[in-house]
């Protein structure tokens, strides 16, 4: 077996691209302190506790066409979720949003995805968050993926376990539940997954929130008791009190929602970072209502617009 030292490395370097690297624009790493962009050099400790423990939090935000959308909400849970869960930042959350603008500006990409990490770092491959001396900061920019809605999204019934409460509600690396809903939705030919608790009713989906509008026009969101506070989502029941005010809903709220409400429903809407507002065609198989999706259009248009024009939500980025 060949052994490798830090003289040999560049020879090696190389070897170790893969065609998914040219997606990666940039990476802040505080374990350097500085700037890198050439993806294999974007590593992470492998005796960091968010890697062999999942012990971290972060958060995924976007850059639309020069301006980082949303950028203190996602900070407020970073920060939130840091309290909960013991962490203690390398740096303020000022200091977070400034890295995360230069790491954009470095990327060169006025429209890309941002993920910002804070581990609890490295120390030893023990379970012990004490064995760790500093917490690390990764921030990372890859290349924007918008979701193709082709107008016919599948959403399945997930088997897989929600998480308990406190954790739900926490943007934490544990994502094992996460990962299977995915791989189990995947597998059976669907576009996303739906959990349920124990008591049957709808929790989220792997990365996404999932609400209905219903035949009496309410558009709803699960309780939040039990599942994580979308940036998006909030965003969305803001921006629906439009709706609502011109008589296109009745009201927005938030719910227990069975499976048989979501059956009955006359619109089910997939909601998060990624896909924005999309709307559900087949639940477990079945049609969902009418199939019209009008208020699914009509959130559409008005969170794409709030991205690109709502000077609030927008922390500029000043390209060279």
């Amino acid at each position: 077996m060949k052994h490798f030292d830090l003289t040999s490395f560049n020879k090696i370097a190389e070897s170790m691209r893969r065609p998914f690297h040219e997606d990666y624009f940039a990476m802040y790493s505080s374990v350097y302190d500085g700037i890198v962009k050439d993806p294999v050099l974007m590593m992470v400790p492998l005796d960091d506790h968010m890697v062999h423990r999942g012990d971290g939090i972060f958060e995924t935000c976007k850059c639309i066409e020069g301006s980082i959308y949303n950028m203190k909400a996602h900070l407020d849970r970073l920060s939130h979720a840091a309290t909960e869960l013991m962490h203690k930042p390398p740096c303020s959350m000022d200091d977070i949003q400034r890295i995360t603008i230069e790491t954009v500006k470095a990327g060169g990409q006025r429209n890309c995805t941002i993920r910002i990490f804070i581990s609890r770092g490295s120390g030893s491959f023990g379970v012990n968050p004490n064995d760790c001396p500093a917490s690390h900061l990764y921030v990372v920019v890859t290349r924007l993926k918008s979701y193709a809605n082709t107008g016919k999204i599948k959403l399945k019934t997930s088997t897989i376990p929600v998480k308990t409460e406190a954790f739900a509600a926490l943007k934490h690396c544990n994502y094992l539940n996460n990962a299977l809903m995915a791989k189990e939705a995947k597998d059976a030919g669907a576009d996303f997954a739906a959990a349920f608790d124990a008591e049957g009713h709808l929790a989220e989906g792997a990365t996404e929130n999932i609400g209905i509008v219903t035949g009496e026009k309410e558009l709803l969101f699960p309780r939040l008791n039990g599942i994580l506070c979308g940036t998006t989502m909030m965003r969305v029941m803001e921006l629906a009190n439009q709706l609502v005010e011109k008589g296109e809903l009745t009201g927005v709220g938030f719910e227990n929602i069975d499976r048989d409400t979501m059956l009955k429903a006359e619109e089910i809407l997939i909601v998060g970072t990624t896909p924005d507002v999309i709307g559900v065609s087949e639940f477990d198989d079945q049609f969902v209502g009418s199939g019209e999706g009008r208020i699914c259009a009509r959130l559409t248009g008005l969170i794409q617009d709030d991205m690109r024009c709502n000077a609030d939500m927008l922390t500029p980025v000043v390209f060279d």
